[in-house]
């Protein structure tokens, strides 16, 4: 299966923090692929932007050891590498000042998208937005990028959204998340809404339970500071994982629109009950034969932020009423691991007796690293000797079914950054869906606050602390495997 490339008209992209990380690991890769697939005239410019004092040659030979890194194979093609560099600029420019304003007015051309991502720490989102305006670089094609996190809780999110709207209307503003680029995030979509197979199925009536898992292996080495500040509910709970129980709980939108899409996830949020305290499960990493304890790697012997999070959650509409949702997240664990499991409910009457076990349907939703989606039916086990069932796993891994170009799926960037440039923001959250997030999120945090919680050690490889599996066992239901 081959698929179809949509070419995007012409346009600068001016990548703000050009020489940071983001941008070199994720954003720049991710262009210089779509570049090679022919989606991106030559016409168009990236123009990286940093304090740094470069040259536009140095800046090229960063981006070229970059592709060596990030994009192996599509890098060993020395002339799609030299054609990628011959439209990459740079300029030096302040944040906070107005050095290098000018020249980056110079090199920006008129009467074509212009797009400015904001690979920076969120304290210069407003001043880049005021800048932008004050030196007249925005036109009516204007797009600004802006990257989590997306304030610290409610009233910073509420104090971002306003700057930003003071200078730039909502159509302009891409909140980005890249868990929504991944290809299995965006066939949740096409699972629930193409195949008349799920919808009737969907709601509580059917619906035992959902499980949203996003394990991962990696800790927190190089981002000490930043997630002391954060923790596992703001860094992933209050935006990735929410973003999934939105796409699994929403309602269908009345077409395939990007203010359809996100009015039906606005209401999800909405309709999310507080949790309650015993409903919450938080742990921090320990240490032990696999590694460092968390407190140890933070360089902060007292530190109680969290570093895992499993809670129990319930959408109050007609839908979902009863059916409790599942949340869990965490850092060193056993395995990388992000996936969603429908967990059907027993048949309402087995003909089969007590001897044939107790048997229900589950649809696996594995978003990485492994893609694809896993339907457990029950079967008659082989053989002689009466009705004996088993539960089987229909099995479609993308990389078997969709054939070879499958097996090197586009990275979540690529998808994101074309949407901007095309003006289609679906994959990308709204004001007010931010602001919802918060809201629901705040409490939370300020219980544990004003309680002196203190988070659950796990050791490392492990997955998790126990009293994650105490939370399950209370409802008579247990937590499917974290499996790579």
């Amino acid at each position: 299966m081959v698929s179809r490339v949509i070419p995007v008209d012409p346009f600068d992209l001016v990548i703000f923090g050009g020489t940071g990380d983001l941008a070199q690991r994720k954003i720049v890769p991710a262009l210089f692929r779509r570049y090679c697939a022919g989606q991106w005239p030559n016409a168009t410019r990236i123009i990286g932007a940093a304090r740094a004092g470069l040259t536009t040659d140095a800046f090229r030979d960063m981006v070229s050891d970059s592709l060596r890194k990030h994009a192996p194979k599509r890098s060993k093609d020395p002339e799609a590498v030299k054609g990628f560099l011959q439209r990459v600029e740079y300029v030096a420019l302040d944040a906070l000042s107005e050095d290098g304003w000018a020249q980056l007015a110079k090199t920006l051309r008129t009467e074509r998208v212009r797009a400015f991502y904001f690979s920076v720490g969120p304290r210069l989102f407003g001043p880049l937005a005021e800048r932008i305006r004050a030196h007249d670089l925005a036109n009516a094609q204007t797009r600004i990028v802006v990257e989590k996190p997306f304030g610290h809780d409610l009233e910073s999110a509420r104090a971002l959204n306003a700057t930003l709207a003071a200078h730039f209307d909502e159509g302009q503003i891409y909140r980005i998340d890249h868990y929504l680029g991944k290809e299995t995030v965006q066939n949740l979509m096409a699972v629930r809404f193409g195949n008349m197979l799920f919808e009737p199925l969907w709601n509580s009536q059917y619906v035992d339970h959902i499980q949203i898992t996003v394990a991962e292996t990696v800790g927190i080495d190089g981002r000490e500071e930043y997630y002391e500040r954060a923790g596992a509910m703001r860094d992933m709970m209050q935006n990735h994982l929410m973003q999934l129980l939105c796409l699994i709980a929403m309602e269908p939108p009345a077409k395939f629109d990007p203010d359809a899409v996100r009015d039906e996830k606005l209401k999800v949020i909405r309709a999310l009950d507080p949790v309650e305290p015993h409903h919450i499960v938080r742990g921090q990493f320990a240490g032990g034969a696999n590694g460092r304890g968390y407190r140890e790697v933070a360089g902060n012997p007292r530190s109680t932020t969290e570093s895992y999070v499993a809670l129990r959650a319930h959408v109050s509409n007609w839908r979902w009423a009863g059916t409790p949702f599942y949340l869990r997240t965490g850092k060193e664990l056993v395995a990388r691991s992000s996936v969603i499991n429908v967990m059907f409910k027993d048949a309402p009457h087995s003909i089969f007796g007590e001897e044939a076990g107790r048997h229900a349907n589950a649809l696996s939703i594995r978003l990485q690293p492994n893609e694809g989606i896993t339907l457990t039916v029950t079967i008659k086990e082989p053989g002689q000797g009466g009705m004996r069932l088993v539960d089987v796993p229909l099995d479609m891994s993308f990389a078997e079914a969709l054939g070879p170009e499958s097996q090197d799926p586009p990275d979540a960037y690529e998808r994101l950054v074309m949407d901007v440039i095309r003006g289609n923001q679906t994959l990308f959250m709204r004001g007010d869906e931010v602001e919802a997030a918060w809201a629901w999120t705040d409490p939370i945090i300020a219980g544990w606050q004003a309680r002196g919680d203190v988070p659950k050690p796990y050791e490392n490889g492990s997955t998790g602390p126990g009293d994650a599996e105490l939370l399950m066992k209370r409802d008579h239901r247990r937590w499917q495997g974290i499996n790579p």
